[in-house]
């Protein structure tokens, strides 16, 4: 099963898609508009396009666990993906994940004028990282695997 993570932003989105198999991060890329529709749009072309099953939307929250001060224009963003592809959108916690995904970028010897091309399409990345083992360790607990 294919899953894609989103990390909506406002010039610049970036999407991460797994592997067939739903185990691993595989295709990235970065959606460059302004456009909330048109981005919606493009996202769901890619769904189509690479047989995406499933959809998981960075979300905006505070350290302490409180939503950010931009919840509701995500929230607002997921349903027109929703709408736009035709399947639910799973809101998924990216604190740090901007944070870590230039940090990856600079111990990669990536100078920092050229983060802002790929800092999304990394946090995609991070995202789509985080949710996938948390499957995968739900699917441990269902199984009884955690004794």
């Amino acid at each position: 099963m294919r899953i894609m993570a989103i990390d909506y932003g406002d010039a610049r989105t970036g999407v991460a898609i797994s592997d067939p198999t739903g185990l691993l991060a595989g295709y990235t890329t970065v959606i460059r508009t302004r456009k909330a529709e048109q981005a919606a749009e493009e996202i769901a072309r890619l769904v189509r396009e690479r047989g995406v099953e499933e959809l998981v939307m960075g979300f905006p929250r505070n350290m302490d666990g409180s939503e950010g001060s931009r919840a509701e224009l995500y929230r607002g963003f997921a349903r027109l993906v929703e709408e736009a592809a035709g399947l639910p959108v799973r809101l998924w916690d990216e604190r740090r994940t901007t944070i870590e995904a230039h940090a990856i970028l600079h111990e990669s010897g990536k100078r920092m004028k050229t983060h802002r091309k790929n800092v999304d399409a990394v946090a995609a990345s991070l995202i789509l990282e985080g949710y996938l083992t948390r499957k995968r360790l739900e699917r441990k607990v269902e199984d009884g695997e955690d004794r």
